[in-house]
């Protein structure tokens, strides 16, 4: 993405587009999946673990990156698609494929409605699917 479209996505997310902030978000829109921590720090290279940190959990404040938990490698970031900065409208399944060891997103299965009992207020939902990747099964 351009500079001005990260500014714009920022900015309608309701965050403040400073320069670390475009870097962090220009890094994870330049990637189709999702990134750790360290991978990000080393996709950068310009920014350290705490500033790319900060953002990552702005980002997620806003809705604009979802974190993906359960994989082997720890917390994943992911640049949501999501229009609003009040709620995440973009969930989608992700796989885990344990031979590889890659998380993918599967952006066209949708999260499942979970029923809750009363009293119960949802912050957000992680679905992670494990298994055999396509290209993993084709090595066999």
């Amino acid at each position: 993405m351009k500079v001005s479209e990260i500014e714009h996505m920022l900015s309608s997310h309701g965050i403040r587009p400073t320069a670390n902030r475009i870097v962090v978000a220009q890094a994870l829109s330049s990637h189709d999946g999702s990134y750790t921590l360290a991978e990000l720090e080393d996709t950068i290279g310009t920014i350290d673990k705490s500033g790319i940190f900060r953002a990552l959990t702005l980002f997620k404040e806003h809705h604009l990156v979802h974190v993906l938990e359960n994989s082997s490698d720890g917390v994943r970031y992911e640049l949501c698609k999501s229009h609003n900065d009040e709620h995440d409208d973009d969930t989608h399944v992700h796989f885990y494929c344990e031979r590889c060891m890659k998380t993918l997103c599967l952006p066209h299965l949708s999260i499942p409605q979970v029923q809750l009992p009363q009293g119960y207020e949802v912050a957000t939902v992680n679905y992670m699917v494990k298994g055999v990747c396509p290209d993993c099964s084709r090595k066999r």
